[in-house]
């Protein structure tokens, strides 16, 4: 039994919230325990240069912790600087979701996800993905103008959980206080078809055998077959599978 009575392969409570904002064609707040990130997805008809005459589309998330989300309080990015950590996790984040779009399909449009963490409390670039792409659905279910309307940009779901090793015990979806007491910590994004998208895993001091990897993995299944079913029941009939 860990800290906060959750078995070793039990999420923490999820609770998804769609069209939290008015603003743009996709919104949502997603909680997970006690983290909380709110995600929007914005449409623009211009695509970055690179791409222009392409014929293709493109998906892009920028990544965002708010300066109450942690105790002490957090710095607000400015100027254009961001920090190495804020990087990385969007472009982890951006990446995760052109793993389950066809950008062809697309046409020459932009998609932006923005995913602002409200509160942490461990997992907040993994709450990020998997908000992200209930966001990214709607958005494209809001699209007028696509190259081919029988031909859907969504080719799968993709969603993503913490993993780690804590007292010597895998478990699934590390909160704050067990990702800091953890050997092993691990970032994992599969698709709903069970494809891998990306596999993070550090050990802290400490290394892990095949075995441990393999139960880790095998964890990461479980957990993301169990959000991925959350997803289709947040979005109902607009799930596009």
């Amino acid at each position: 039994m860990r800290h906060d009575k959750r078995k070793r392969d039990e999420l923490r409570k999820l609770k998804v919230k769609r069209r939290y904002t008015r603003a743009t064609p996709g919104s949502v707040l997603i909680q997970a325990g006690r983290t909380t990130v709110l995600c929007t997805a914005s449409v623009s008809q211009r695509v970055p240069p690179w791409l222009e005459g392409n014929g293709k589309g493109w998906v892009t998330a920028e990544y965002n912790m708010l300066p109450g989300s942690t105790s002490p309080r957090k710095s607000r990015d400015r100027g254009g600087k961001i920090d190495g950590r804020t990087t990385e996790i969007q472009r982890l984040i951006g990446r995760s979701l052109r793993a389950v779009v066809d950008l062809e399909a697309l046409g020459e449009q932009l998609i932006t996800v923005d995913c602002d963490v409200l509160e942490a409390d461990g997992g907040t670039r993994t709450a990020s993905i998997t908000g992200a792409f209930i966001a990214l659905v709607d958005a494209v279910h809001s699209l007028n103008e696509l190259p081919d309307p029988q031909r859907s940009p969504l080719v799968d779901s993709v969603a993503a959980i913490s993993v780690g090793i804590v007292d010597g015990t895998p478990v699934l979806d590390l909160d704050y206080v067990e990702d800091v007491g953890a050997s092993v910590d691990m970032n994992v994004v599969m698709t709903g078809r069970g494809q891998f998208v990306e596999v993070q895993g550090t050990g802290e001091e400490a290394t892990f055998t095949e075995d441990e990897l393999t139960a880790l993995l095998k964890l990461a299944r479980k957990g993301i077959k169990q959000l991925g079913a959350e997803q289709r029941q947040a979005l109902g009939r607009q799930w596009p599978f």
